[in-house]
């Protein structure tokens, strides 16, 4: 009697769990500007941390395809727990899955951070990009840069 009552409360705080995993995690939308062609891929990492983003180990990864372009503009949609996190994009128009640079070290591929424009040559702190997504009306927006 005892271990099917067991069984039973772990059966039910399981079923729970999974829920309320499924139920937390939300559809959120990015508007993609200056995307220059419709070749290749879009490239989403999001990052928790600045710890994880310097290793460039992302949370969670997501691609899409770029027959959505209209006019350099996309949205792209994709599901996301509530959370603080910054959000990079690779326009990877190779379809490599990486970010191509040149033999010293630029570039070639066009890339963006989460609500912030890299105007410097110097890659942006986590702070710098972090996007607060706890609240679901938060908007994210990222405008491609090419060197």
């Amino acid at each position: 009697m005892k271990i099917n009552n067991l069984l039973n409360c772990s059966a039910l705080i399981g079923f729970i769990c999974l829920f309320n995993t499924a139920a937390i995690a939300q559809i959120r939308s990015v508007t993609v500007t200056d995307i220059r062609s419709e070749k290749g891929q879009l490239i989403i990492n999001v990052f928790k941390d600045s710890k994880s983003y310097e290793k460039e180990v992302a949370f969670k990864k997501f691609q899409f395809d770029k027959k959505a372009v209209i006019n350099g503009k996309m949205t792209i949609n994709f599901a996301l727990e509530p959370g603080v996190y910054g959000i990079t994009l690779i326009d990877d128009e190779n379809r490599d899955n990486e970010l191509n640079k040149n033999i010293i070290g630029i570039p070639k591929e066009g890339f963006g951070f989460s609500n912030f424009f890299m105007s410097k040559m110097k890659k942006p702190d986590f702070e710098d990009f972090k996007v607060d997504l706890r609240n679901k009306e938060n908007k994210i927006s990222i405008q491609v840069k090419y060197m």
